[in-house]
């Protein structure tokens, strides 16, 4: 692993989907929704990006390790709560999404604080953050109406498996994962084996 380097291309492309979040916001408070809703899809694919980047260009650091989950949050926490704002999106799901986002943040940054192992995010852990980017994107993109709605359908299609599997990853996964290695980490502290 690299050491604290932060000017790195994959740290780049995660400070240029950073960036675009006001863009996608000021797009829906200008009723622009689908341009909208595509801007969200591309900030969310460039998370694949980034990652592909850094492993393939062997630039992976510990301040990528932590500006990437902490984009990954802004980019849910700014798609949900813009797309609520502005009256694209039901409340109801966004308090799932942020309850399930603000509760794994808090989790690691509490187990962190309290000695934790650092590890990295699961393949699930992935794969259902992904299915929520895109089933939140999918709704958003339907309220442009005609043809777009067919997007909405296939959101609202795709937003309730999401956020099960994205509860279940945190409780059934990431819960054990944080016990085992706040454990590891105290041990290895204490130089125990």
């Amino acid at each position: 692993m690299t050491k604290w380097r932060i000017f790195t291309i994959p740290n780049l492309v995660s400070l240029v989907r950073l960036a675009l979040l006001p863009w996608f916001i000021a797009l829906l408070a200008d009723d622009r929704i689908l341009a909208g809703a595509w801007l969200l899809a591309v900030i969310a694919w460039s998370d694949v990006l980034d990652g592909f980047l850094a492993r393939k260009l062997n630039q992976v650091s510990p301040f990528g390790a932590i500006l990437d989950p902490v984009v990954d949050r802004a980019v849910f926490l700014s798609g949900v709560g813009g797309a609520v704002y502005f009256g694209y999106f039901p409340v109801w799901i966004a308090v799932l999404v942020i309850v399930r986002e603000a509760g794994i943040a808090l989790l690691m940054i509490g187990a962190t604080l309290l000695g934790m192992e650092r590890f990295s995010v699961t393949k699930a852990g992935k794969y259902s953050a992904f299915a929520l980017m895109w089933a939140v994107t999918w709704m958003i993109g339907g309220e442009a109406g005609g043809f777009w709605r067919v997007l909405g359908v296939t959101g609202w299609l795709m937003v309730f498996p999401a956020i099960v599997f994205s509860y279940y990853t945190l409780l059934f996964q990431y819960v054990p994962l944080v016990r085992q290695h706040l454990k590891t980490g105290r041990a290895s502290r204490r130089g125990l084996p």
